[in-house]
């Protein structure tokens, strides 16, 4: 995949990208939230993206988050259409003993959370996002190869052209340096459903 396809929503201060691998250094009090429970806004996050129109399609990373350390520490994939419209989906650091797997859909300036604790020895997720129109998947792995669906998801504003990548960040005073390679552009993994018939 050509990474000079992406180009960066917000910069971060401190990055490197070559041609298959890209870092970020995340700065302090950074993140994606909208309203929901906690009732703030925070639309700060470092964003790298490429556009597309292609309706199909599947793209895959895995991510290295060896470095994080603080509570919500967190990196992964993003979709962000604009400041109420977005989904991500990533591993936030808690404590030494667990972290959270999990994602995020933002739709008309409304978060929710969905997660799943997993030991804090994981190091490393792999990702496929995939597309079906206006329809997307989110899911996980291990080792890239068994993915684990993590969401299906509708985003209102997700049925023509659109930007998705990769973000990382760090809500709280904190710092931590996220590690993106073997990333993939490919046709859509997510198969059409087979079973009840549409209305």
């Amino acid at each position: 995949m050509d990474i000079t396809n992406f180009k960066w929503t917000r910069q971060p201060k401190s990055y490197c990208i070559d041609s298959n691998r890209i870092e970020i250094i995340t700065n302090p009090h950074t993140d994606l939230w909208q309203r929901t429970y906690y009732h703030f806004q925070n639309d700060n996050a470092p964003v790298l993206q490429m556009e597309t129109d292609e309706k199909f399609f599947s793209f895959v990373v895995k991510t290295n988050f060896t470095e994080s350390h603080h509570r919500f520490d967190q990196c992964g994939i993003v979709m962000y259409l604009d400041s109420e419209n977005w989904l991500k989906a990533s591993v936030e650091y808690e404590n030494k003993e667990f972290q959270h797997l999990g994602s995020v859909v933002t739709n008309n300036g409304y978060s929710d959370w969905a997660t799943t604790s997993i030991s804090a020895t994981i190091k490393s997720m792999w990702y496929r996002f995939s597309r079906r129109e206006d329809d997307y998947c989110i899911e996980s792995s291990e080792d890239g190869v068994h993915f684990s669906q993590m969401r299906i998801c509708h985003m209102y504003k997700g049925n023509e052209k659109i930007q998705f990548g990769i973000y990382a960040c760090s809500p709280e005073d904190s710092s931590f340096k996220a590690v993106f390679t073997d990333i993939k552009f490919t046709d859509c993994q997510w198969k059409a459903h087979i079973g009840q018939q549409p209305d």
